[in-house]
């Protein structure tokens, strides 16, 4: 029997960001010209296993692959951030054993300010998996990100941006301590030295305001 072409691919296991945040999709309606706004419980998505390339420039080009969805008649496209509207993009070809193999073009208007993460849906516009976040570089290869020091590093200083996702630090960021509410610049790097989640080699650090307390 013929090997797939995927079949010695690696598969990216350190780093993956878990969610437990909800995510709103904007899909075409049926019916309706505008598109309409689903909620989606992440925990009951698949995950995509490989994006590549993890961050580049808007406009950038990224390959999707996995071999973990249902056989279905169309495997649809999509992209967006945590809580707010996903973009159906195109197609992707399912094989007979199921593998999913397609690509993207990052939106010309995603902002590198905030990760975005890619999306499968089946024909009816049923979500079925999500990725790992794709970072959004500005054209230095810089992404920039809001939110709270915290201690769940694991030997490097760690930091949860305003979306839920967690990053160990490196770089040049000075003297933070765990609880400050920061602005942080520098560059994504998925293989960085620290033992727990994906790293943000800093740039620049600045405070930041957070946001208002539930309710207040």
């Amino acid at each position: 029997m013929a090997s797939s072409p995927h079949a010695s691919r690696p598969r990216r296991t350190r780093g993956a960001l878990t969610l437990a945040l909800g995510l709103v999709l904007a899909t075409p309606g049926l019916v309706q010209a505008q598109a309409h706004r689903t909620a989606i419980a992440v925990d009951s998505l698949r995950k995509i296993q490989e994006i590549e390339p993890r961050s580049g420039p808007a406009g950038s080009r990224v390959t999707v692959y996995t071999e973990n969805l249902p056989l279905q008649g169309k495997v649809v496209l999509g992209v967006g951030a945590i809580n707010a509207g996903f973009e159906v993009l195109g197609e992707a070809d399912q094989g007979a054993l199921g593998e999913v193999d397609g690509s993207i073009r990052i939106p010309a208007s995603a902002t590198w300010d905030r990760a975005l993460v890619l999306i499968t849906l089946n024909g009816n516009f049923a979500p079925t998996a999500l990725s790992d976040p794709f970072h959004v570089t500005s054209p230095e290869g810089l992404i920039l990100r809001v939110g709270q020091v915290t201690d769940e590093g694991e030997g490097c200083l760690g930091f949860r941006d305003s979306d839920g996702y967690f990053y160990s630090l490196t770089g040049s960021h000075g003297d933070l301590s765990v609880g400050d509410y920061v602005e942080l610049v520098g560059r994504f790097d998925p293989e960085g030295g620290c033992p727990l989640g994906e790293t943000l080699n800093v740039t620049s650090a600045k405070e930041a305001t957070p946001p208002p307390p539930p309710g207040g």
